[in-house]
């Protein structure tokens, strides 16, 4: 399942996750989003998630983040992709 930024921007308090390096991340992010790393989340979801919440979340472009909600939800979490990912948010808001 995916959303497009604007979407997403209608969402009251969102979960939000960014995927990408720590760097990145605090260079500038999604506000509200926590920074996690894909792989540990991919296979440790069960430390960072919640069967019972839904969680967004990118990537720079969205084809990481994608790849990474599309194995979650087959784990039985509800996570959505941001398409676009952060690059999409710069350009819409």
């Amino acid at each position: 399942m995916e959303v497009t930024i604007e979407e997403f921007l209608k969402i009251n308090n969102p979960n939000v996750i960014d995927i990408r390096m720590p760097q990145k991340y605090n260079d500038n992010h999604i506000p509200g989003a926590i920074n996690l790393n894909a792989s540990q989340l991919m296979n440790f979801p069960e430390r960072f998630l919640n069967f019972n919440l839904t969680y967004y979340v990118y990537c720079q472009k969205g084809s990481s983040s994608k790849t990474l909600a599309q194995v979650l939800r087959v784990k039985g979490y509800n996570v959505i992709n941001i398409i676009g990912g952060y690059e999409a948010w710069i350009l819409n808001t």
